[in-house]
């Protein structure tokens, strides 16, 4: 789909002269109802977030929320989450990165805004272009058969330990060059299950003080935020005690200047690459446990890939060269992240007072949305509960509204990384799919676990030879 420039507000009529025309009288959006004294629609976010999230644009296109003290605006119309997401009326901020600094810092490129924001874009940019990702095509190939070489028949297979691992190994070896990065993974995995929880519910119970009363799920939550930043912190040491200056992404964080020209700050490039590893690792693990999940729910699909993958690649193993070509693959992919994003709830913050579908937006007011119910919305999706790859083909993909699916974001905000991880999704699925057929065991839980990413909650599967 094409992303155009959407600016919201109405267009001026050159026939009329501006101080001719009344102001206009903007509305205020309705208030969601369900609210409870103290925290608001908090605790319906904390009880039932999908659901919730889901039903709100029942309500109107624009709606506010109470979450505490604060009063929030939520976005339920697909036009207006691209206009949100294009518009410099809105920024990079709100409830969830300010639940994300202690993980992210304010340094990296996820949080920054403005011209910060874009000299750190073109830092990280090289590393993503489309016609730099064929040079990690032999790594994802090496780290996508050896997760299918490392099941034995008739084993069970821990899908969050295994996609974690995958997704780690990825990473580190095409932008970081890492080594010793299973246990790291492991260390990964453990750790960001319980920051990212930890983090939603900072972020839709803003009760500050009680966060830092020394209680269990504090202090294991703090323990877990301290691993990652010494994982990041052991990583970026090992390099500069090796002396290598390979072509990668740390070497160019490592040799960037700031706005001076002058070797940009420690703590900078620590938020970098937290940014390369934790956000990133988490969302692609997310979306590789929700492909397998798909594998063994449709198992009609799985064997399409299968096939799909015989006629590309033949008797060889299927290669990063055949991407392209696996256009069902990609289709499969592209439908497992439109019902389970892994990003399922964005915020931004308005600069100005402003308007947005005819709603008055205060200046500094905090705006959120969610992935999550747009992809779902029965107005933008016939069947929209169903996984129908199909519905991708280029026939019927005209049929889905703008900005109704935006699973890497739009405009200035968009992930640098969508080419790099698209690629990494499809050659993973297509060569899982064409080697085992998956059955859910006793003891596995694919219900979803909501965070400030979805994943599911303990996915056992068994994987069966082809």
């Amino acid at each position: 789909m094409t992303v155009e420039s959407v600016k919201p507000g109405s267009v001026k009529s050159e026939s009329v002269k501006p101080e001719a025309r009344p102001a206009p009288e903007h509305r205020e959006p309705p208030l969601a109802g369900g609210g409870v004294p103290v925290l608001g629609h908090g605790w319906k976010l904390v009880r039932d977030p999908l659901a919730f999230m889901a039903r709100l644009r029942d309500h109107g296109d624009v709606v506010r929320l109470r979450l505490g003290p604060k009063t929030v605006y939520a976005v339920t119309a697909p036009a207006l989450t691209g206009a949100l997401a294009l518009s410099p009326d809105f920024k990079i901020d709100g409830p969830l990165w300010e639940s994300l600094e202690g993980l992210l810092g304010k340094e990296g490129v996820a949080t920054a805004n403005g011209p910060t924001h874009r000299r750190q874009r073109r830092t990280i940019q090289p590393a993503f272009r489309l016609d730099a990702i064929p040079a990690y095509g032999s790594i994802m190939e090496e780290e996508a058969r050896a997760l299918a070489d490392r099941w034995e028949g008739g084993a069970v297979v821990d899908c969050t330990a295994e996609s974690f691992r995958v997704a780690v190994r990825i990473a580190a070896r095409c932008l970081l060059r890492g080594d010793f990065m299973d246990e790291r993974a492991e260390r990964l995995c453990i750790a960001l299950a319980t920051v990212f929880r930890g983090m939603y519910r900072r972020m839709v119970v803003p009760a500050g003080p009680l966060y830092r009363l020394p209680l269990p799920a504090n202090r294991k939550f703090n323990r877990a935020l301290a691993d990652l930043h010494l994982l990041v912190d052991e990583i970026i040491a090992e390099r500069r005690a090796s002396g290598q200056k390979p072509d990668d992404l740390l070497t160019a964080l490592l040799e960037a200047k700031d706005g001076n020209g002058d070797p940009i700050g420690e703590q900078e490039i620590h938020d970098q690459v937290v940014a390369i590893l934790t956000p990133g690792s988490e969302t692609v693990a997310s979306t590789i446990m929700w492909l397998l999940q798909v594998l063994a729910e449709h198992p009609e699909h799985a064997e399409r890939v299968r096939a799909e993958v015989e006629s590309v690649a033949g008797d060889r193993p299927v290669a990063f060269g055949d991407v392209r070509q696996l256009s069902h693959t990609n289709n499969v992919v592209v439908e497992a992240m439109r019902l389970r994003p892994a990003v399922w709830i964005l915020t931004r913050r308005s600069v100005t007072e402003t308007e947005l579908g005819g709603y008055r937006i205060p200046a500094g007011a905090d705006i959120v949305y969610s992935p999550y119910a747009i992809q779902r919305d029965p107005r933008s999706y016939a069947g929209n509960l169903q996984f129908d790859p199909d519905r991708w083909l280029p026939e019927r993909a005209k049929e889905v509204p703008k900005y109704a699916m935006s699973p890497f974001s739009v405009g200035n905000r968009k992930c640098p990384s969508d080419h790099f991880s698209m690629a990494q999704l499809t050659l993973i699925t297509a060569t899982l799919a064409s080697r085992w057929r998956f059955e859910q065991v006793s003891g596995s839980n694919d219900g979803t676990r909501v965070g400030i990413t979805l994943r599911p909650h303990r996915l056992l599967l068994k994987a069966v030879p082809r």
